[in-house]
C-alpha cells in the first residue's frame, strides 16, 4: 500500500461537512458510518434512506420530498427518483439574497467584474421576464454560445427559473460545431457575446452567429452580450437586442419559480463529437442538483463563504458543476481566457487575490505548470486555499508529487472522474482520508461503482471496466430525439446488462481508490494484452524534453502495434539518443509490452474544446479513415500532421 502524500487534520476532519452528515444518518437511521467505507456501504444498500438524507442535509427548497424516493429501483436505466417532489433550479441557487460576492469575473486582464447575490438575484430577474417576453414556456429550449463569465449564468438560471431547457457552447467553437448541436435541439432564443479574448488578442463572433443563425431557424429572438466591445454593432443579426437593454426593459422584482418534476429537463449536454455527431445528453432537474450538492458539501466540504474556482469554459460539464456552487451559497470565482496569459502564474494570483477555497482544474493544466517551472508555494501565499481538484485527464503520480512540493503541502487534492454522460463523478473527492499518488479516493456516495473483467465479474487490483451497477439521480433523463431509447441504452448498457458501462479502463486498489489507465475505446492491444494509454503518458512526460505525448494502437502484419508521438520543446529534435531513453523509461517502468514500436516527432496533438487529447481521431486518421466530426476540436488542423507519416508505413 502507497504512504499517503496527505491526510487531514483533526481540525479538519472536526470541521467537515463529511462529518456532520455521517451523524445526522447515524442519528435518523441508526447506521453505523463511523468511517467513509461504512457510510458508502450503506447509501449503495440503502438508497432511498441515503438520498433522503441528502435532501434534508442540502436544504432542497422544494414541495416534497414525499413519501415514494425511488420506483423501479432495480431497473437500469428505468428507476424514477422522487416522483413526488417538484422544484426549480435556479430557485435553490438563488436562496442567498445579500451583498456578498456571488460571482468574482477575471477575462484574462482586460477585464474584472463582480456581483453580489441581490444583483444576481436582480439580473435573473429581468432576464426571466426578458426571457418570458420573446415566448419561451416551460421546456423551451435556450442556446448559449458564450464565455464563461456572469451573464453566462444569469442566463442559463434565468432559463431554468421558467422550466426552459438550457444549453451551452463556448464561444471558441466554429459554426459547424456549434450547429452540429444546437441544430439537433431546436432552441427558440439564442444569447451569444459579440467576441471573447484569448492569449491577448480579441475574437469577434459576430460573423459565427450571423451564419448559425441562417442555418438555425427555430430562432425567433438573439440577445447579444458586449464583451469584445462595449456597444457592439448588431448589423445583419435579426431580431437582435443587446443585454443590457433587454434586461433594462424589465421591471425585475420577486421571481416566479416554476417548480417542475424531479426528472424535467433541466440542460441539454453534449459529447465531445469526435467518433460522429455528437450525443444530445438530457439531465434533469433534480437529479443535476441533487449531486451537485452532494458532491460539493460531502466530497469537496464547500459551503457558504467558500469561493470556488474551475478553470473551465461553459461547453464543459465543470461548468454547470461549478454553477451549482451557488446552492451551497459559496462564491462562483469565474475566468475566461488563456490560464498562461500573460503568464503562468495568473491563477495563481487570482486565487490570491480573491481567496480561493477550491482550484479546480485540469490533469494537463498541472503538468504544463510542472513542465514551466511554476512554484506557487514559492512565489504566492496560498493561505486560504484547502482543496484542489483535478479532472479532464487522469493525474500520473508525478502530478500529485508536484503538487504537494511546488504548490502546498496542506491541501486535500482530489483527481476526481465522470463526465458529460452523468454531469457528475463516479470517483472523487474525501475530505476525511488519506490521499495517495496517483489515486482517485473513493466512490461516490450512492453510487454503486466497481470495476469488471470482460466476462462481467468484478476485479480487485488489475485493470477492466469501471462500472455502476445500481441507478442513480443524475443518470441522464433521456438523449434528445431518441424517442425509444435505442441510442441511450446502446451507449450505456450493451457490454452488460442492466449494468452502467461508463467506458474507462481503470483499476481498483486494495484500498478501494481507483487508478485510470485511459479509455476503454483506446486500450491498446499488442499481442492480445491490453495497457492503458496513460501508463505511457506517465513515463514519457517525465522527460524534460517532452511537453506531451499521444499513443495509438497500428494494425501491423496481423497484430497492433504501438506508436507514440512526441510535442517536444521548442528548438529540440526528436534523435535516437531521446528515443532510446524513452523506450528505456518506459521499459524499467512498465513493461516490454509498454515500449512502442515507433517514436515519431509531432508538432501539434489535436484535443477537444475541454482539453483532452483525441487518440481516437488520430488513430482514424493513421487507418485512413475519415474523422467524422473535426469541429468537436480546438485545433482540427493538427490531424492532417498525422497523415501519409512514411515512418508508419515500415
Amino acid at each position: 500500500m502507497t504512504e499517503p502524500l496527505w491526510t487531514p487534520s483533526a481540525e479538519r476532519l472536526n470541521s467537515a461537512r463529511l462529518g456532520r452528515f455521517m451523524a445526522e444518518v447515524r442519528a435518523a437511521w441508526g447506521v453505523d458510518a463511523t468511517d467513509y467505507g461504512a457510510l458508502h456501504a450503506w447509501s449503495i444498500a440503502e438508497p432511498a434512506q441515503f438520498w433522503r438524507s441528502m435532501w434534508d442535509f442540502a436544504g432542497i427548497i422544494g414541495d416534497g420530498p414525499g413519501e415514494s424516493i425511488v420506483v423501479d429501483g432495480e431497473r437500469m436505466p428505468g428507476a424514477r427518483w422522487f416522483p413526488d417532489a417538484r422544484l426549480n433550479y435556479a430557485e435553490n441557487l438563488l436562496r442567498r439574497r445579500d451583498e456578498a460576492d456571488a460571482l468574482v469575473f477575471w477575462g484574462e486582464d482586460r477585464v474584472r467584474r463582480r456581483l453580489s447575490f441581490a444583483a444576481l438575484h436582480d439580473q435573473v430577474s429581468r432576464m426571466a421576464q426578458a426571457l418570458a417576453a420573446r415566448g419561451i414556456r416551460q421546456g423551451d429550449r435556450v442556446a448559449g454560445y458564450l464565455p464563461n463569465m456572469p451573464e453566462t449564468i444569469v442566463s442559463a438560471l434565468a432559463a431554468a427559473s421558467l422550466g426552459a431547457v438550457w444549453s451551452s457552447c463556448s464561444s471558441d467553437f466554429g459554426t459547424r460545431g456549434v450547429l452540429d448541436r444546437f441544430g439537433q435541439i431546436a432552441p427558440k432564443v439564442l444569447i451569444a457575446a459579440d467576441g471573447y479574448f484569448y492569449g491577448g488578442k480579441t475574437f469577434d463572433r459576430r460573423p459565427q452567429v450571423r451564419e448559425i443563425l441562417a442555418e438555425l431557424p427555430t430562432v425567433e429572438h438573439v440577445i447579444v452580450v458586449p464583451y469584445a466591445e462595449e456597444s457592439p454593432a448588431l448589423d445583419a443579426i435579426a431580431n437582435a437586442a443587446l443585454y443590457g437593454a433587454a434586461l433594462d426593459e424589465q421591471p425585475g422584482g420577486p421571481i416566479d419559480f416554476a417548480r417542475v418534476p424531479f426528472d424535467h429537463p433541466l440542460v441539454i449536454m453534449f459529447s465531445s463529437g469526435t467518433t460522429g455527431a455528437p450525443k444530445c445528453i438530457v439531465h434533469g432537474t433534480g437529479g443535476t442538483l441533487l449531486q451537485h450538492m452532494k458532491e460539493h458539501a460531502l466530497q469537496s466540504d464547500i459551503g457558504r463563504g467558500d469561493r470556488v474556482f474551475y478553470a473551465t469554459t461553459c461547453g464543459w460539464m465543470m461548468w454547470n458543476w461549478l454553477v451549482s456552487a451557488l446552492a451551497s451559497e459559496a462564491t462562483l470565482l469565474l475566468y475566461d481566457g488563456s490560464p498562461f496569459h500573460p503568464d503562468g502564474n495568473v491563477l495563481f494570483d487570482y486565487a490570491d487575490a480573491e481567496g480561493m477555497t477550491l482550484f479546480g482544474t485540469s490533469a494537463k493544466y498541472l503538468d504544463a505548470a510542472a513542465k514551466a517551472g511554476l512554484e506557487p508555494k514559492r512565489t504566492h501565499d496560498l493561505g486560504s486555499l484547502r482543496t484542489m481538484t483535478s479532472t479532464g485527464s487522469p493525474l500520473a503520480p508525478e502530478g500529485f508529487e508536484y503538487v504537494y512540493r511546488a504548490v502546498k503541502d496542506d491541501l486535500h487534492l482530489a483527481s476526481i472522474s465522470g463526465g458529460t454522460d452523468i454531469i457528475s463523478c463516479f470517483a472523487l473527492g474525501n475530505p476525511m482520508g488519506a490521499v495517495r499518488r496517483g489515486e482517485l479516493q473513493a466512490f461516490g456516495l450512492g453510487m454503486a461503482v466497481d470495476v469488471f473483467d470482460d466476462a462481467g465479474n468484478p476485479v480487485r487490483g488489475e485493470p477492466g471496466e469501471l462500472v455502476c451497477t445500481r441507478p442513480f439521480p443524475s443518470m441522464p433523463v433521456s438523449f434528445w430525439n431518441d424517442p425509444d431509447g435505442a441510442k441511450y441504452h446502446s451507449a450505456y448498457f450493451d457490454r452488460f446488462a442492466g449494468v452502467w458501462c461508463h467506458g474507462d479502463w481503470v483499476t481498483r486498489t486494495g484500498h478501494d481508490g481507483l487508478v485510470i489507465h485511459g479509455r476503454s475505446d483506446a486500450v491498446l492491444n499488442p499481442g492480445g494484452v491490453r495497457i492503458g494509454t496513460a501508463e505511457i503518458y506517465r513515463q514519457v512526460e517525465q522527460c524534460d524534453e517532452v511537453l506531451e505525448a499521444i499513443c495509438i494502437g497500428q494494425d501491423w502484419e496481423g497484430d497492433q502495434r504501438i506508436v507514440l508521438f512526441v510535442r517536444l520543446r521548442q528548438g529540440i529534435a526528436l534523435d535516437d539518443a531521446l528515443t532510446d531513453r524513452i523506450k528505456v523509461r518506459i521499459r524499467r517502468e512498465c513493461t516490454p509490452r509498454h515500449v512502442p514500436a515507433k517514436v515519431i516527432q509531432i508538432a501539434d496533438i489535436p484535443r477537444t474544446r475541454s482539453g483532452k487529447i483525441t487518440e481516437l481521431a488520430v488513430r482514424d486518421v493513421i487507418h485512413g479513415r475519415a474523422v467524422k466530426n473535426r469541429e468537436a476540436l480546438a485545433n482540427p488542423e493538427a490531424l492532417a500532421l498525422f497523415e501519409d507519416i512514411p515512418a508508419l508505413q515500415v
